[in-house]
């Protein structure tokens, strides 16, 4: 798949406390070609030591920019005329990533793993799309949840003749 030829999509991280995690993120993105990740709060944003090493060298090949609050992203990225901004968080309601028919430009938000999305976040996103949780633990790691999301809308994107 050709970095290219991927819709527009950006990642934004609210209030991640890992650099590792972030960085892990980094390499997702520009694996999938995403067109930018916005780190929110205390999320660790380039440069970063740790963040760099797990990175490994994809921090610097993705745009970065950061707002105080995932809300501020949000609200930015509406004003840029972005179709659709949804959230990484299961639910009831939440419809598995795979089962969607996104809309782009699209800007996917992931939430702290204890905390979740900002509960005012949620309020202004689009909707939520959520990973079967069958275990009793009904968690993963937010690297690990991105990009089986990130690959979900790759792929409805290559069945829909998007890329």
């Amino acid at each position: 798949m050709k970095k290219d030829a991927l819709p527009k999509i950006v990642l934004v991280l609210d209030r991640l406390r890992s650099a590792h995690n972030v960085g892990n993120i980094f390499r997702i993105a520009e694996a999938i070609g995403a067109a930018e990740i916005i780190c929110c709060g205390y999320t660790p944003a380039p440069p970063h030591p740790k963040l760099e090493k797990t990175a490994m060298g994809a921090d610097q090949m993705v745009p970065c920019r950061t707002f105080p609050t995932s809300l501020d992203a949000v609200n930015a990225l509406r004003a840029e005329g972005f179709a659709q901004v949804i959230a990484a968080e299961p639910g009831p309601d939440s419809p598995d990533a795979w089962e969607v028919d996104y809309q782009f430009p699209l800007a996917i938000v992931f939430g702290n793993e204890a905390l979740g999305v900002d509960e005012n976040t949620l309020k202004e996103v689009d909707f939520c799309v959520g990973l079967p949780m069958l275990g009793e633990k009904a968690s993963i790691n937010v690297g690990n949840s991105c990009a089986a999301i990130v690959y979900a809308v790759a792929a409805n994107c290559k069945k829909r003749g998007l890329i």
